[in-house]
């Protein structure tokens, strides 16, 4: 009887959306995890007794570690069981964000975030190394989005739930996130675990056939990885793309102390500053539109990935610029009131207040733009890499990525901290956000690079893929 359901099911559309949907969630608790801390600065600089610079040494080590681990758990994801590594993965972290919520010591949640570090690089590569095996290359900019958009949302739910739960204690998000998190690691084990390439078009009669691609990657093809060119661009591309961004993860502080400029109280200014900082995401969502131009583009043009990112990195800058410098004159809101009364008041304030309307319409715009990046980069390394080598670029990628991150988000405060001595806050923190925009301009020139490179890597796989396949099915 057990065999006769499982049969009935298992693998089948359902299951594989199934799947899908516990892989994206998982994606946005990850990005939830690394959210946390950057928006409960005010309450964690008055626990533990610290300034701002040793909140921003202790979130760039966490996101360097997440960088460093990711290499390894990709390497594994392209040789071993994905399903049993996000599990003890997700444990890891989940523990480990658990724990930070008791202790009482800096020393020790600086050593919880670096284990938590630890889990959370599992989640990176090997849960992209099994989503791109569910997509199709010509949908994959389009599923890639979504991929990318929920890591977005994780991240907008860790500033909520840091930035209004966390105002008075940073125990409860830490523990709402851990809990969280070993719920999901138990729907690991009825999700569907796709063969490797199990989308690719140059495959499908092999599959259908009842045959399976049983490539896996060894250390001697470590040489392969690094001769293909486009691997190098998109690589290097992150390394500076990210310092950018990893500055953005203290936007919440930012409008923070935005708040607390116009006269409001400390818990007044996190809470408030923190829904800005939520709001200001919804910018993201247009990821799905760039993800689905990238496909279309793609399918005329092979560059057309390429393109997209470039266009959209560069755009936004100087949106982003004005989204720093707008003050918040003129707000009015509630100060010492709950979330419930903040969320209208906001909400009015987007309307009604030219300050806050052009620092909302500022924010959508450079976000709509930047979201271009994610979806078209993601689908870029699935284009150039065969299928037992994608979690390991992945994770390469990843790692430089997050050393990019880790510099950018540990440079920011320590800037700020060294521009307050001629401009109070919020400005000291808007030069140093400023400052760090110029990190997207060798990144655009990166993706002109990729422009050029990565037509002949995408013929070079789908060629060794149809010669397997012929191989295999003989």
């Amino acid at each position: 009887m057990t065999t006769t359901v499982r049969r009935a099911w298992w693998g089948g559309n359902a299951h594989v959306i199934y799947t899908i949907v516990v892989f994206v969630i998982l994606a946005s608790l990850d990005n939830a995890a690394i959210a946390l801390i950057p928006s409960m600065v005010p309450q964690l600089r008055e626990t533990f007794e610290v300034g701002t610079t040793a909140i921003g040494i202790l979130t760039g080590a966490q996101v360097l570690t997440t960088a460093v681990t990711a290499v390894v758990w990709g390497y594994l994801a392209d040789s071993r069981d994905r399903k049993k590594l996000l599990l003890w993965g997700t444990i890891i972290w989940a523990v480990a964000v658990g724990s930070s919520g008791i202790t009482t010591s800096y020393w020790s949640l600086l050593g919880l975030q670096v284990i938590a570090g630890v889990g959370l690089g599992s989640i990176a590569s090997v849960g992209f190394s099994v989503i791109s095996d569910f997509i199709a290359p010509r949908r994959r900019g389009l599923a890639m989005s979504f991929w990318g958009l929920s890591q977005g949302i994780g991240s907008l739910v860790g500033s909520l739930l840091a930035s209004q739960a966390g105002a008075d204690s940073h125990t409860p998000p830490f523990m709402i996130l851990a809990v969280a998190g070993f719920l999901f690691s138990l729907l690991f084990l009825t999700t569907f675990e796709a063969p490797r390439g199990f989308k690719e078009p140059e495959l499908q009669e092999l599959y259908a056939g009842g045959e399976k691609y049983d490539y896996a990657i060894d250390t001697a093809q470590i040489q392969e990885l690094r001769n293909v060119k486009t691997n190098r661009w998109l690589v290097l591309q992150g390394l500076t793309a990210q310092v950018a961004y990893g500055s953005l993860i203290w936007v919440p502080l930012l409008y923070q102390e935005k708040v607390i400029a116009e006269g409001y109280s400390q818990a007044t200014g996190q809470r408030v500053g923190g829904l800005f900082a939520a709001l200001f995401t919804v910018g993201a969502l247009f990821s799905i539109l760039f993800g689905h131009i990238g496909d279309r583009w793609q399918r005329r043009d092979l560059s057309g990935r390429a393109y997209v990112s470039a266009i959209g990195i560069l755009s936004a800058i100087p949106f982003f610029l004005v989204f720093f410098w707008v003050p918040l004159r003129g707000l009015d809101v509630t100060d010492g009131a709950s979330t419930v009364t903040f969320i209208p008041e906001v909400l009015t304030a987007i309307v009604t207040n030219p300050w806050v309307a052009l620092a909302f319409l500022s924010a959508i715009i450079a976000l709509a733009l930047t979201s271009a990046d994610s979806p078209n980069w993601f689908a870029l390394i699935a284009d150039v890499n065969l299928p037992e080598h994608r979690g390991t670029v992945f994770g390469v990628g990843n790692f430089i990525n997050g050393t990019g991150r880790a510099v950018g988000t540990g440079l920011t405060t320590v800037t700020a901290d060294a521009f307050r001595k001629i401009l109070p806050p919020p400005f000291n923190l808007a030069l140093g956000l400023s400052l760090f925009q110029v990190f997207f301009l060798p990144t655009g020139w990166c993706y002109w690079k990729v422009s050029k490179t990565c037509p002949a890597d995408i013929e070079a796989v789908r060629e060794t893929l149809r010669e397997r396949a012929n191989t295999e099915s003989r």
